[in-house]
C-alpha cells in the first residue's frame, strides 16, 4: 500500500513538472512569434517611410492584385508554427477524425463551374489547404464557402451547410468542410476574378 502511494505521488509530481514545462514553452513561443510579427510590421513601416514608392507597391500587391494569404500562412506555420498556438497547449494529443477524398457519382458543367452528384447530405472534404475567405449566401449561387487555396486559386463550395466553417480559419486538405443540403455539390474555381476550367483541377 505504501509503495503504491509513493508511486502515485511520483507520477503526479512528474505530470505537474511536465505541465509547467509545456506552459513555459507555450509562453516563450508566443512571445517570440509576437516579437517577430511586430518586427515585420515595424520594418514595413520603416520601408514605407524611407522609400515612399514602397507604399504603392504594397498597396498594389495587397489590394489590387490577389495576394495569397493562404500561402503566406502556410509558409509562416511551416517555419515558425502557429501565430497563436493555443491548441498546442490545451490539446496534447490530437488526431484527425475526418480525412477523406472527394467522391461523386456524376459530373456536368454548370454555370461557371461544375455540378457533382453525390450522396444525400454528403460530407464534403476540403480539396486543397487554404484560408476560408467567405461564408454565407452568394446571389445566384446559394449557401457558399470560399477557400483561398495555397495554390492561389479560390474554390467555391456551393450548396453546403457551413455551420462548421469559420471565416479566416486555415483548413487542411482532407478535413471536413460541411454537409451538402441534398445530392448536389457545386464547385467553382476562380483566380483574379476569372472563373477557371474545372477540368484542370477536379480529380
Amino acid at each position: 500500500m505504501e509503495y503504491k502511494s509513493v508511486e502515485r505521488y511520483l507520477q503526479k509530481k512528474n505530470q505537474t513538472t511536465s505541465d509547467k514545462s509545456h506552459f513555459r514553452s507555450f509562453v516563450l513561443g508566443l512571445i517570440h512569434k509576437s516579437l517577430l510579427s511586430g518586427l515585420i510590421f515595424i520594418s514595413t513601416l520603416c520601408m514605407i517611410k524611407v522609400y515612399p514608392d514602397t507604399k504603392e507597391v504594397i498597396y498594389k500587391k495587397v489590394f489590387q492584385e490577389q495576394i495569397s494569404f493562404a500561402r503566406i500562412n502556410q509558409w509562416y506555420e511551416k517555419n515558425f508554427g502557429s501565430l497563436i498556438p493555443v491548441d498546442s497547449f490545451f490539446v496534447h494529443n490530437t488526431q484527425a477524425v475526418f480525412q477523406e477524398q472527394l467522391v461523386y457519382h456524376a459530373k456536368e458543367s454548370y454555370q461557371d463551374g461544375v455540378k457533382l452528384t453525390v450522396d444525400n447530405n454528403y460530407l464534403v472534404p476540403v480539396l486543397e489547404s487554404g484560408i476560408v475567405v467567405f461564408v454565407g449566401n452568394k446571389d445566384h449561387y446559394g449557401p457558399t464557402v470560399i477557400i483561398q487555396q495555397v495554390d492561389g486559386v479560390d474554390l467555391w463550395y456551393v450548396n453546403v451547410k457551413y455551420d462548421s466553417a469559420k471565416l479566416y480559419d486555415y483548413v487542411e486538405k482532407g478535413s471536413l468542410l460541411g454537409e451538402t443540403l441534398d445530392t448536389n455539390l457545386y464547385l467553382y474555381y476562380q483566380k483574379s476574378g476569372e472563373f477557371l476550367d474545372y477540368q484542370k483541377y477536379l480529380p
